[in-house]
C-alpha cells in the first residue's frame, strides 16, 4: 500500500505526552484489573436533566436541520452576554464581542493561527495545558515559558521576564483556576496582566475553563472584570466543566472585537457553526437554573475534603486545592513524576498524571482528578497506604 508523507505542519505538532500512559491504562484494564482512574480531566457526572431535555425538544425543530448561521445563532450569543452580566457584571456586545466555538479547545488552538505569523513569539505557562502548544506549532511560531512556582502561588512572575522577550511577544496564555496546579488568581494579578498587555502590545488569552469551580466560598474571578481587559485580550469559556457537557463540544470566546472577528473568520472557513439544537441547549444552560452548578461545585469540594486529609493522614503531605477539579500533589523525595505515577499504576492500580507532562516546571508533582466518588477516592488512598511509601 502506498504511503503518503504527512505535511511539515503535522510533523511540527507536539507529541501527545499522555498517549503512552493511556496505553498502559488500557492494557491493565484489558487484563481485568480494577483501576481507579484519577489521571483524566473528563467529568464523571451527567449533564443536568433540564439541559438534556432542552436538547431533546430542540432536536425536533426543522429549523435546526438546516445549516446554522456561520457565527452562531443570535440567541446563544445573547445568552452568553447575559451570563457574563449575571455572573461577573461584565457588559459584552453579543454581536461584536462573542465567538461561538466547537469547545474552548478549538478556540485555544485557532487563536495562535489567527494572530501569529511564522517566527512570532507566544508566552506560555509552565506547567500548562499541553494543547496551547498545538496552535503555536500549526502557526509555526515560537514559545517562551513562564514558570509557575509554588513560592509565587503558581502565578507567573512578570518582573522576571526579559524585557526583549516581552517586546517580542504577541500572545500570552493564562488559565485560572489553573490546570494542573489548581491555583487561583486575584484582581491584582489580572490588573497587572492588563497593564503588561497594554505596555508591550500583547494579546492576552485567558482560558477560563474552570471558571465555575472555586472552593471555600471563593468565586473565581473573570479576567474581563479588570478594567481595560477587553482592550488587550479575550477570555475563553467552555460548558464542559460548568455543566458536565464535555461531549457536547460547545464553548465561546468573549472580549476584544478584533480578536473575535479573527476567530469568526477562521471558523467561517472551517465550520458551519454548531448544531442549532446544541446551541439552544447551551443557551438554556447559561441562562436557566444554576442550582446544578452549585451542587456540582459542592460535590467537588466534598471530594477534595475527603481526599486531601486522607492523603495527609497516611503521611503524604499535600496542599488543598483552591479551584478546578484537580489536586496538585508533590511527589515524595527520590522519585520523578513519571516514576512515581508508574509505581502507583503498577502496584496500586491508581492512575495519576505525571506533572512533567504539563511542562518542565511540573516535574516533582502529580495531577489527580476529583473525578471519582468519595468511596473510590478513599479506596485509592487505602491502596497507596498499603505500599508503605510514607512510613
Amino acid at each position: 500500500m502506498r504511503t503518503f508523507e504527512p505535511s511539515d505542519t503535522l510533523k511540527r505538532l507536539p507529541e501527545q505526552f499522555f498517549a503512552r500512559l493511556a496505553k498502559q491504562v488500557q492494557d491493565l484494564a484489558a487484563e481485568g484489573h480494577d483501576l481507579i482512574n484519577l489521571g483524566q480531566g473528563n467529568p464523571d457526572l451527567p449533564t443536568p436533566e433540564h439541559i438534556v431535555s432542552e436538547l431533546q425538544e430542540a432536536a425536533e425543530n426543522p429549523l435546526y436541520h438546516k445549516y446554522s448561521p456561520f457565527t452562531g445563532h443570535r440567541f446563544l450569543k445573547e445568552a452568553i452576554a447575559a451570563f457574563y452580566k449575571q455572573e461577573y457584571d461584565v457588559d459584552v456586545d453579543p454581536e461584536t464581542e462573542v465567538a461561538v466555538l466547537f469547545g474552548a479547545k478549538t478556540g485555544l488552538v485557532e487563536i495562535s493561527e489567527c494572530l501569529l505569523n511564522p517566527g512570532d513569539l507566544a508566552l506560555l505557562p509552565d506547567p500548562g495545558y499541553p494543547d496551547y502548544m498545538s496552535g503555536i506549532a500549526l502557526a509555526n511560531a515560537r514559545t517562551s515559558f513562564m514558570p509557575l512556582l509554588e513560592e509565587n502561588r503558581f502565578l507567573p512572575d512578570y518582573k522576571s521576564i526579559n524585557k526583549n522577550t516581552l517586546d517580542e511577544a504577541k500572545l500570552l496564555f493564562l488559565n485560572y483556576p489553573n490546570n494542573p496546579t489548581s491555583a487561583v488568581a486575584d484582581a491584582s494579578f489580572f490588573d497587572q496582566t492588563v497593564a503588561l498587555g497594554k505596555k508591550h502590545d500583547i494579546c492576552v488569552v485567558h482560558d477560563f475553563a474552570y471558571g465555575a469551580i472555586g472552593f471555600d466560598g471563593e468565586k473565581p474571578r473573570s479576567f474581563l472584570q479588570s478594567e481595560g481587559a477587553k482592550d488587550v485580550g479575550v477570555e475563553m469559556y467552555t460548558l464542559s466543566k460548568t455543566y458536565n457537557m464535555a461531549g457536547w463540544r460547545v464553548g465561546f470566546a468573549v472580549g476584544n472585537p478584533s480578536v473575535i472577528k479573527s476567530l469568526n473568520l477562521i471558523q467561517d472557513h472551517r465550520y458551519v457553526s454548531l448544531f442549532g439544537a446544541v446551541q439552544q441547549a447551551a443557551a438554556k444552560a447559561l441562562t436557566g437554573d444554576q442550582s446544578a452548578v452549585r451542587d456540582l461545585v459542592e460535590t467537588y469540594e466534598h471530594r477534595r475534603n475527603v481526599l486531601i486529609p486522607a492523603l495527609n493522614d497516611i503521611g503524604w503531605k499535600v496542599p488543598e486545592s483552591k479551584g478546578t477539579f484537580f489536586a496538585w500533589l508533590p511527589v515524595p523525595e527520590g522519585y520523578t513524576s513519571e516514576a512515581f505515577a508508574e509505581l502507583l499504576l503498577d502496584r496500586a492500580h491508581v492512575v495519576t498524571a505525571p506533572g512533567n507532562g504539563f511542562g518542565e516546571c511540573g516535574e516533582g508533582y502529580l495531577r489527580v482528578g476529583l473525578l471519582a466518588s468519595e468511596e473510590r477516592l478513599l479506596e485509592a488512598v487505602r491502596r497507596i497506604d498499603d505500599l508503605k511509601l510514607f512510613d
